[in-house]
């Protein structure tokens, strides 16, 4: 499990589904330093992960960690459920929350790239309906500058309610939309009804799936054989086994931290192009590693990753995002939520350092899991050499101490004491 790609594939991945004249690029995983990282880091990185699960009410998560030039840690803590005292596997599929919109906007670009698409065409030449959109582009719904807000805070309570719910987007995205809206093109706003309509409008210029394009355009090039769209049809996470998902009740406005409630099989159209792919931590390690280095990418420009902007007033300088991703120092990723899981991803392109990290209970929201992912990056990047090797240059913009009370400062639940 310690390996982003292994066998034939690591020599080099060529990239297909391209057609034409357009040419094929091919991805080479960076060196992965066979072995595990030090005892002592691992030791450091399972207690940062058990203590945001008892914040979290988590009874499981699953954790990837790829130092390429230290060695790795590819574990599952926890059991699978409070009620199913199985351990999680590190093997176990699970629904990777907002990590869907990096593979949204990477199908926009691979159709912009072959022409399909232009990044700059309004939305309103694909999706009926809103003909108050007609300034917010394509590319405006991958960066987050379409002024439009998000449908979550009002849909949470039924997707919890009824997670067989299937969801047209747009009716999902219209939560959303009823917002007061910011003027497009001037500032970064967090929008899943943003790549809700994203998506809506990737299907009807191909005539193909969401599920068709992100298999075509993400999936199969990089080999992710347990990564997909899932159809709408309420279903627990494929391929199994999965890790199940749940989300803490209220009694009296407490929430029951020791009675957390199952919602592993729901409908994926809760989260669609937004929050709706299943995948398991080996897939991801290996997208991430991909999609920090764009290597999905057939054209050089635009570059999708160049003019960030801050993720909110007042936000460190290096912490931005565009492209659909989260820009904090060096490492490009995403971190979110669906009901039942939070999911944290990002990697350092020029090392390959990859940090992937889920929890199995959604209650806390998705600044927990991003906080989370930032502390155990932290700790993994000072990993030292392995046998021979040598460290690279490379060092992040916050200390492991930062976001370790940042993680414990946004408990639910009683923390471990000592």
């Amino acid at each position: 499990m310690g390996a982003l790609i292994t066998g034939a594939v690591a020599a080099a991945l060529v990239l297909s589904g391209c057609s034409g004249d357009v040419a094929t690029p091919a991805f080479t995983p960076k060196t992965q330093t066979e072995g595990d990282l030090p005892s002592d880091m691992r030791d450091q990185l399972k207690g940062a992960v058990e203590r945001a699960m008892a914040a979290s009410g988590s009874s499981g998560a699953i954790l990837g960690v790829w130092a390429p030039w230290s060695g790795s840690y590819v574990t599952g803590l926890g059991t699978v459920s409070a009620e199913d005292k199985d351990p999680v596997s590190a093997d176990m599929s699970f629904r990777i929350g907002d990590v869907t919109r990096l593979m949204t906007c990477d199908v926009l670009y691979a159709l912009a790239d072959r022409g399909t698409v232009k990044l700059d065409a309004s939305i309103t030449e694909y999706v009926s309906g809103v003909p108050d959109l007609q300034d917010v582009t394509l590319l405006d719904l991958c960066n987050g500058t379409g002024g439009i807000g998000s449908s979550e805070a009002t849909a949470m309570p039924m997707w919890l309610n009824n997670p067989d719910r299937q969801w047209e987007p747009k009716e999902l995205a219209s939560y959303g939309l009823a917002q007061n809206r910011t003027p497009p093109h001037t500032g970064y706003r967090d929008s899943d009804a943003g790549f809700l309509l994203l998506g809506q409008a990737l299907e009807r210029a191909t005539g193909q799936t969401a599920a068709q394009l992100i298999h075509e355009y993400v999936a199969a090039p990089l080999g992710l054989n347990a990564t997909s769209l899932p159809g709408p049809q309420a279903a627990a996470p494929s391929p199994s086994p999965a890790l199940k998902g749940s989300f803490l009740p209220q009694v009296d406005g407490a929430l029951q931290c020791a009675k957390p409630t199952d919602i592993t099989v729901s409908s994926s159209s809760n989260g669609y192009t937004d929050s709706g792919v299943v995948s398991t931590v080996a897939d991801l390690g290996r997208y991430m590693q991909a999609e920090a280095a764009q290597a999905l990418r057939v054209k050089k420009t635009p570059q999708r990753f160049g003019s960030p902007l801050p993720v909110a007033d007042g936000a460190p300088s290096w912490y931005k995002a565009t492209g659909g991703a989260y820009l904090v120092g060096s490492m490009i990723g995403q971190h979110g939520g669906t009901p039942g899981y939070l999911t944290g991803a990002y990697s350092d392109p020029t090392t390959g350092f990859t940090v992937v990290v889920v929890l199995n209970d959604s209650t806390v929201g998705s600044a927990f899991i991003g906080d989370l992912a930032f502390e155990l990056a932290a700790i993994a990047s000072k990993a030292p050499a392995g046998k021979g090797g040598k460290a690279p240059e490379f060092a992040l913009p916050f200390t492991a101490e930062d976001y370790a009370k940042a993680v414990d400062s946004l408990a639910v639940c009683p923390l471990p004491q000592g």
